[in-house]
This record gives C-alpha cells, structure tokens and sequence, in this order.
C-alpha cells in the first residue's frame, strides 16, 4: 500500500470527529466540509515536506489544524460583517441528502446550543468547543487562539457563562417553566388541541413584532381556543431556552435563528408569548442552553 494511501485513510479514520468540531464551531455543514478538505491539503503538503515522516499524534495534529482554520473562517466573517444579528445565518447544505444530513447533525448538537454558539466571540467559541465539547487541554487551546493556557482558560469560562445564560439572572422557577414550555412544544408538534387548551391561560395573547408577522402571521392573536389552533401542528424546529433568565423558545430550523419566542407563565401556564424576528432585537436577546 502507498504511503499517500495510508495517509489517506489515517485522515479518513479522523473525519467524523472532525465535521464535529469544524460544524460545532462554524454551525454550517458546507463550511465544515470546506474546514476538512482544506485540512486534508495541508496534511498532504506536510507529508511531502517532511518527506513523509510520520506525525506521532495525527488526531491531535488534525484538531488543531482544523481549529485554526475554522477561527481564521469566523474572524473572515467578523471583517466582512456577515454577523447583522449576532448569530451567522449560513446558506443551507446543497441537495436534499446534504440539508437532511445537516438537520440530523443539528438535531444531535442541540438547536438551541448552536444559535448560543453563534453569539459568541470567534475566540471564545474556539476554546469552549475544544475545551468543554473534546477535552482538548489549554495547553494546547492556547496557541490556536493566541493566548496563554490561563487567559485560554478565561474564554472558555466566558463562553460556558454565556452559553448557560448566566449573563442574566434566573426569573423565576425555570424548572417549572420548562416543563410547561416543552409540554406546549411536544403538543405543538403533535397536533395535539386539548393539551394546548391545557396549557395556555383563557386569556392569552400572543403579540408577533413586524417581521415575525410576515414571516408567521398576524401581528396579534387573543385567547386559548385561537393560539391553540394557530400553534397546532407546528414547533418542528423549535426547542426551549434561556430567553433574557426566563424560558423562552428559539425557532432555528437546522441551528440557523429564525425568530424567538419570549413566553410569560402565570400559575403554570402560559399567559403571553411575544413573537421576535427582527435582527436589532434578536441581537439584543440573551440565549442560553437548558440543561435537561
């Protein structure tokens, strides 16, 4: 067997772990694809530099290339200001094959954990990822991202801070919010009518600013029987959160933010939901990941 051949699938027993960091950190299928591939070229002019010497840690080898790329792709992103909402809005993978292989990624990441990514700085997204996501050490998360191992350390626990929504202060008891919010999502998504009478207040109101009322409908909705009728059959790409300390939802088809839905519980069930879609506001939004 060749060298250029063993080599070859030396890389290939490392790819799988490698779209997960590369997707983890850039939230898009195509440019985590682009990341490896770019990856496996520097590998291959390595090997004919070094005259194919072995690299002794191949999967260590690889991360850190990877990550480096990935942190060059979002810092390009940051200077072309492709960022208008805080989270990046990728185009979707190309063919029905790609998108349905990108949906079940985004599904076994965590929506709600992508969009939270997606506000995070590239360097701090870097380090979390590779520290708290594969147990890479800052020992060698430090120099990806150009710091010391302790300020390394910092960015993570930055990014850890924001991705479980301690920026804000919990309002009231989240458990119980989350329970009603993903009992309303799992009815939702079932169709099912009388669990979403169930869980709303007879006189709930739903409010939807400007964009979210071209993207969803009308701009308000009054009542059980109405919401529950305009939610029925729905919530697919929807998953609870962390909206500014209090359970919200984030609609984020494929871990790419759609809209949020800020949602207002009294005696246990929901009174008021304020539908945001517009980029100012959902930039100013604190999101953070529910533990489940």
């Amino acid at each position: 067997m060749s060298e250029e051949k063993i080599l070859a699938e030396r890389f290939e027993a490392n790819r799988a772990r490698l779209r997960g960091v590369a997707y983890r950190m850039l939230g898009s299928l195509n440019e985590a694809d682009d990341a490896i591939q770019e990856a496996w070229l520097r590998l291959s002019r390595s090997d004919s530099q070094s005259g194919g010497k072995e690299i002794d840690n191949l999967g260590g080898w690889l991360t850190t290339v990877v990550a480096r790329i990935c942190l060059d792709m979002l810092r390009s992103r940051k200077s072309r200001r492709e960022e208008p909402m805080g989270p990046h809005v990728p185009e979707p993978a190309a063919g029905p094959e790609a998108t349905e292989q990108e949906a079940l990624l985004a599904d076994s990441v965590g929506l709600a954990l992508l969009v939270v990514l997606q506000t995070l700085t590239p360097a701090e997204r870097i380090a979390f990822v590779l520290h708290d996501m594969f147990d890479v050490p800052f020992d060698d998360v430090a120099p990806i991202v150009g710091r010391t191992p302790a300020a390394a350390r910092q960015l993570a626990s930055r990014a850890r801070r924001r991705v479980q929504g301690a920026d804000k202060t919990p309002e009231g008891d989240i458990t119980e919010q989350k329970q009603v919010v993903d009992a309303f999502l799992a009815a939702s998504r079932s169709g099912d009518f009388e669990a979403l009478l169930t869980l709303l207040d007879p006189d709930v109101v739903v409010r939807a600013d400007p964009t979210a009322a071209r993207m969803e409908g009308p701009t308000e909705l009054r009542g059980a029987a109405a919401v529950a009728r305009a939610y029925q059959g729905r919530a697919r790409t929807a998953r609870s959160a962390l909206v500014d300390g209090k359970v919200g939802v984030v609609v984020a088809p494929n871990g790419r933010l759609m809209l949020v839905l800020r949602v207002t519980i009294t005696n246990g069930k929901i009174a008021e939901i304020e539908v945001v879609a517009d980029p100012v506001r959902l930039n100013a939004l604190t999101l953070g990941v529910l533990e489940d």
